[in-house]
């Protein structure tokens, strides 16, 4: 039967740019192995399945990867949020909306211009705080990088707020764009440590422009647009999971909230800087993507973890399943 589908770039107002998203607002007789072969057919980096609330939530959502269902994302949580406002199923000017996820309901907060939807908030769970690898050499060349590429004084560490990462700092743009991660050689540093393996998440504070070459003109001139609008970013960033299936990823939501936990729990950034960071990832794929950080605390406690964008709808299609 057809099931219809909405296409959206996520994390960006551009077409072209951000992460891919096909979002089923309609998938009802589906079976989770047909969302799965639907997932691997679209080919994107998630698919989401709207369904009737079960309990407290607005919709039931369901997440596929290519190779595996998740209990949680940030792209498909923003970008489907833009998907139902635009069918009608969210009305102008609501500002509060939850998903039933599997990792229990999820809120977003909606900003409207007009009654065009203009930016979204997700509210992800407050972080845990992993273990860390501790053999920076094995770590910096398992990523085909030198050990001084790796900041001084800040742990590659795990870090969840409903999906687990390792979060790794390092020192310049140029570092993060050399990265090629040595999946054999990365599992033997997880293993050492004692930590089950798990996406790598890559940034760098350094505020130089990007340095990858040869970059398409198009992409270096969309990150200096932004930059001419004061949204410079706080951290230039990359993650990678060829664990998992995935080479890189252009905009992990469920990675950025741990990042911006992170960032407040070193003190890389100050609590007040905190509440409103940027997060400049893509770009080595040339589909740059910026993704709102804000981290509440008191006392130095995180109180509320929230990572929030825009999207922009490319196409609607039908498939024959």
């Amino acid at each position: 039967m057809p099931s219809d589908y909405l296409h959206l770039d996520v994390f960006t107002s551009r077409p072209f740019e951000g992460n891919q998203l096909a979002v089923f607002p309609r998938p009802e007789g589906l079976t989770a192995a047909a969302m799965q072969a639907i997932t691997q057919e679209m080919n994107f980096s998630e698919c989401t399945f709207i369904f009737p609330p079960e309990a407290t939530g607005d919709v039931r959502m369901r997440i596929f990867t290519p190779h595996e269902e998740l209990p949680m994302a940030g792209h498909p949580t923003i970008g489907s949020t833009f998907a139902l406002a635009a069918e009608g199923w969210i009305a102008p000017g609501r500002q509060d909306f939850v998903f039933e996820l599997g990792v229990g309901p999820i809120p977003v907060s909606l900003e409207w211009r007009g009654d065009e939807l203009f930016f979204v908030w997700m509210t992800q769970l407050l972080p845990i705080f992993g273990g860390t690898i501790g053999d920076r050499a094995a770590l910096a060349s398992a990523a085909g990088l030198r050990d001084d590429d790796l900041f001084p004084d800040l742990p590659a560490q795990s870090v969840s707020c409903g999906i687990p990462y390792l979060v790794v700092p390092l020192t310049t743009r140029a570092a993060v764009d050399r990265v090629v991660i040595d999946r054999g050689a990365l599992g033997r540093c997880f293993r050492d440590a004692g930590l089950e393996e798990l996406p790598v998440f890559l940034f760098t504070t350094d505020a130089a422009g990007p340095t990858r070459e040869p970059i398409a003109r198009a992409v270096f001139e969309s990150v200096l647009a932004d930059a001419a609008a004061n949204q410079t970013e706080t951290v230039y960033s990359r993650m990678l999971a060829p664990g998992f299936g995935v080479a890189e990823d252009p905009a992990t939501g469920s990675a950025s909230g741990p990042l911006g936990c992170y960032l407040h729990r070193h003190q890389v950034v100050s609590a007040d800087q905190a509440r409103s960071m940027l997060s400049l990832q893509g770009v080595a794929m040339g589909r740059p993507s910026r993704i709102h950080i804000s981290i509440d605390s008191r006392g130095g406690a995180i109180t509320r973890v929230r990572v929030g964008g825009q999207a922009v709808m490319v196409g609607k299609g039908v498939l024959n399943v």
